[in-house]
């Protein structure tokens, strides 16, 4: 294997609900779902029968045909979106590359000069070199360089910074509505309707990536939806297909034609099994809007009462089930000592444990999960 991964001491063998199990069967209350992917846990029955059913009828056409589900999905995305039409691809780092082509070539078709981008410092998009050309961690962009030359970085939620970014020359702005990767930072609703201002002023598109923050992970369909703007662009990816590789850029009907027929495609990208299952997954996760908010809340004020008797949380971040938990103290010892007691976190920059837990998680596993937190950061005294 090439050794690009940090992983930790833990070898899964199967799993059930929302806990892992390692190969001495010893129980792990998983709360990162593959860094939010399984969403709806493991082994969900109507995830299970979709996928079989599928699995035995037919697994992959290719795109120049039709089949009965990529439609339909299409349709239920613009529905839930309030856009116009969708392209799938494999991934979140492809469904922005769409999005980035898209974007230069609608600069590009109204003036040759208009390529510049405007992104968010601390932002993550994907390991593509388009996608971490707007990625604002300069650490995954350094040994890639030179990628593209006219980015520019504004710090999250700085609206006088972002209006003195845009210019005539931007074609495009890219922001996470929930930055995940750089530690859950929700951006303000007033941040997201003067972006939409901007982009409109200056005839740029807005691309909004929820592939970590989106599909029901905030508690609405998309995160974007807090604010009542309308995106020109957004990319959806990770729990879409409940473990299986999928990703979508959803457009509105004026952004879709700056990809003309034959400019960009997919080997497979929105095949028959990832689509049915996906279908499968919008259904459940609509029906659980309701329980990821309220759930959401319930672990929110049990993180609040470990800061109240932890000094070195430093801070807790939220939107619905993604957490943040900012940490005075590097935050990997805590994790494995959380991890030892079984319960399965995250560590992002070093200092932020991280939640995403699974949208089945009932109140007695998040207080599970805050009593083995409780007991982690007390073995630190």
């Amino acid at each position: 294997m090439l050794q690009n991964y940090a992983r930790y001491p833990l070898v899964v063998e199967s799993a059930s609900g929302c806990y892992v199990f390692d190969l001495a069967g010893k129980r792990y209350l998983d709360m990162i779902s593959g860094i939010g992917v399984n969403a709806l846990g493991y082994g969900h029955p109507r995830i299970a029968a979709a996928l079989a059913e599928q699995a035995a009828r037919c697994v992959h056409t290719s795109n120049l045909v039709y089949h009965r589900y990529q439609g339909a999905l299409a349709e239920r995305l613009c529905a839930m979106s309030g856009l116009d039409r969708a392209f799938f691809s494999n991934s979140g780092g492809e469904a922005m590359e769409c999005a980035l082509k898209a974007v230069r070539s609608h600069g590009r078709s109204l003036n040759p000069r208009k390529i510049r981008l405007v992104a968010l410092e601390n932002s993550f998009h994907g390991r593509s070199f388009g996608a971490l050309a707007v990625t604002g961690h300069p650490q995954y962009r350094r040994l890639f360089e030179p990628l593209h030359p006219e980015v520019t970085f504004v710090a999250p939620n700085d609206e006088d910074g972002l209006a003195r970014a845009v210019d005539e020359e931007t074609a495009g702005i890219v922001l996470e509505p929930v930055l995940g990767e750089g530690g859950i930072y929700p951006l303000e609703d007033s941040f997201l309707v003067r972006a939409r201002e901007l982009a409109d002023r200056h005839q740029a598109l807005l691309v909004v990536d929820e592939a970590q923050c989106g599909l029901g992970r905030t508690g609405r369909p998309f995160a974007f939806q807090w604010s009542g703007i309308r995106p020109d662009l957004v990319v959806a990816a990770k729990p879409l297909a409940a473990g299986l590789p999928l990703g979508a850029t959803l457009f509105t009907e004026q952004a879709a034609q700056s990809i003309p027929v034959g400019m960009h495609g997919t080997t497979c990208g929105g095949g028959p099994l990832a689509c049915r299952v996906a279908l499968e997954f919008l259904a459940v996760m609509e029906e659980l809007l309701p329980h990821i908010r309220e759930v959401g809340s319930v672990l929110r004020a049990g993180l609040e009462s470990l800061a109240a008797r932890h000094p070195v949380i430093a801070g807790i971040r939220s939107k619905g089930l993604m957490f943040g938990i900012q940490l005075s103290v590097p935050g990997h010892p805590i994790l494995l000592r959380a991890l030892e007691r079984g319960l399965w976190l995250n560590c992002t920059h070093d200092t932020v444990l991280r939640m995403l837990p699974p949208f089945i998680l009932t109140r007695e596993q998040a207080e599970e999960a805050i009593e083995i937190l409780d007991q982690a950061l007390a073995d630190l005294n």
